[in-house]
Parts: structure tokens; C-alpha cells; sequence
């Protein structure tokens, strides 16, 4: 059985300056009660690895208008227009990748590997300052690990065990950052015995689980 902590003691476990995976796609699967305390305490100084930055008042959107993110890792901001001010501006770094380029660095940090090899974004700005590889003489850029201290995701159930399902495009690159985290911590819709959920629809088998968010 996994432990089981509340909203508030999973907060406690998120400090300022830390990095933080935050799953989900435009705030569908992100950990919804859990951003609601960060913002609460307003921890702040993150780096924040996630596919896309919400709405400005939706899930991890939220974060990025409260001013507590110093860094960010994503795929696409434009759904947020605080973030795009803020880059502006000066006040937030933003890097922004391939989406398959940044599931394939999370994915890299979870199973050990120094990196993956990609040809996406050679000969445009998403290869600056990055090392380029030749294999059987074609060219690649090296795309090295992304992991976090933390990563928080939604999932649609838990068993007791931390076993997940993700309900849809909810699932995002949660499974990955389950991988690729020090501490994982899940805050899912539903909780059910270990041994109800039929194996084949696990998505993220319990033992990348630290954390249940029981409300």
C-alpha cells in the first residue's frame, strides 16, 4: 500500500528553488488541488517542466500568474498569455522544445540514458548551444536528460497499491515524469482497492509511485 498523505502534507514537500514535473495537457490531468496550495503558500522560484502552461486561471497556469516560476520547460505557451508577457519581459526563462523532443529527454532521465539523438530542430533556434552528433553520416542534435526533483500528476484512478490510469489526452507525459522524478506524487479522481483495475489499462505501475493524495 502506498502511502497516503492529504493535500497539505503533499505540499509540504515542494519548496522554493526546487524543479517540478507538473503532468497534464492545458490543465486537463494537472494535479488541480495540489497547484491550488503551492499558489496558497506561494512557493516560489520554480523551474517548471510540463507540455504546455494552461490558461492564465487554470491549473498550472496559475502558477505562472501568481510570479512563481523563475524558469520554465515546455512545449507551447500560447494559450497563456502571462507566460508570454513575462518571457518578454524578462522575468521568466523559457526554453521551448519539440514536444516528442521533451517527452523523449524525460523519458531518457527515467530509464538512465545520457541522452537521445534527434534530427527535429536542426537548422532552426532550437539548436543553439546544442551538441551535434554524425551517425553512418547523418547529422543529429544531442538532447540530454530532463528530470526534477519533484513531479506532481492527476490521474483518473489510483488503487491502493499506486497502480494509475489516465483518462484521454489527461495522460500527456505523466507516465514519463513518473520516471524521471526523485519524489512522485499523484493526486487522482478516484481510489479503489488494489486489484480492480484490470492490468492491461495501467499506465503507470505503482512502484514509480511515492505519494497518493487521499481528500
Amino acid at each position: 500500500m502506498k502511502k497516503f498523505v492529504t493535500v497539505k502534507e503533499a505540499a509540504d514537500m515542494i519548496h522554493d528553488g526546487m524543479t517540478v514535473m507538473v503532468g497534464g495537457f492545458l490543465g486537463v490531468g494537472n494535479p488541480i488541488a495540489l497547484i491550488d496550495e503551492l499558489v496558497a503558500r506561494n512557493v516560489k522560484d520554480l523551474t517548471i517542466i510540463c507540455n504546455d502552461t494552461a490558461y492564465p486561471e487554470v491549473g498550472v497556469g496559475k502558477l505562472i500568474t501568481n510570479h512563481q516560476v523563475k524558469a520554465l520547460i515546455a512545449t507551447h505557451i500560447g494559450t497563456n498569455n502571462n507566460t508570454i508577457d513575462q518571457m518578454n519581459a524578462g522575468e521568466l526563462k523559457v526554453t521551448l522544445q519539440p514536444q516528442g523532443t521533451l517527452a523523449e529527454q524525460i523519458r531518457a532521465a527515467g530509464a538512465g540514458l545520457g541522452g537521445v539523438l534527434t534530427q527535429t530542430g536542426l537548422g532552426t533556434v532550437v539548436e543553439n548551444g546544442k551538441q551535434k552528433v554524425t551517425v553512418d553520416g547523418k547529422e543529429y542534435l544531442l538532447e540530454k536528460p530532463v528530470r526534477a526533483d519533484v513531479a506532481i500528476i492527476g490521474a483518473n484512478i489510483a488503487d491502493e497499491s499506486g497502480n494509475l490510469v489516465y483518462k484521454g489526452t489527461s495522460q500527456n507525459f505523466s507516465p514519463m515524469m513518473a520516471t524521471a522524478a526523485d519524489t512522485v506524487i499523484v493526486e487522482p479522481q478516484e481510489i479503489v482497492p488494489t486489484g480492480t483495475i484490470a492490468p492491461e489499462t495501467v499506465k503507470t505501475p505503482g512502484i514509480f509511485v511515492d505519494y497518493v493524495i487521499k481528500k
